[in-house]
């Protein structure tokens, strides 16, 4: 039972949005779907700021139920151990995203943006409130978009 009901929660999981690790791709997508895209700044493997916030509201089902009709999410990792390294490529993709949107290199950051680029609003760390609370904020101003 405990194996079939681990099955059915992953099943269900990998069915709600993913992090898009395209930019170019996920401004495509945003544009078709007239979405906005969330850009969070991490450190997948040294910042437990960011640990916690792709655990307790990134992860969260009904977080994820929102995102997977509201939004295109791209992670900007900045990974520090040579297990986690990332293909160069993305490298230099996360590094022109954080000169634009994250110059002053904070972490966590997550910004909200337009397909065109423009910033409608930014998280400076873990927000302060729950999962569900955060969730309602950003489909609140991903709606008046």
């Amino acid at each position: 039972m405990k194996l079939l009901t681990t099955v059915c929660v992953a099943v269900l999981l990998f069915s709600f949005t993913t992090w898009e690790p395209d930019f170019v791709k996920a401004t495509q997508t945003a544009q078709q779907k007239k979405q906005l895209i969330l850009l969070n700044f991490s450190g997948s493997d040294w910042c437990v700021p960011c640990i916690r916030m792709h655990k307790e509201i990134f992860a969260d089902a009904g977080f994820l139920s929102m995102a997977d009709t509201t939004l295109v999410m791209v992670n900007a990792d900045f990974p520090r151990s040579k297990k986690h390294q990332l293909p160069a490529a993305v490298v230099q993709q996360n590094e022109m995203l954080a000169e634009k949107y994250n110059p002053q290199g904070k972490f966590p950051f997550t910004v909200l943006i337009t397909p065109a680029g423009k910033v409608i609003k930014t998280w400076d760390g873990i927000p302060n409130q729950n999962a569900t609370q955060f969730a309602h904020t950003v489909k609140t101003i991903c709606d008046g978009y």
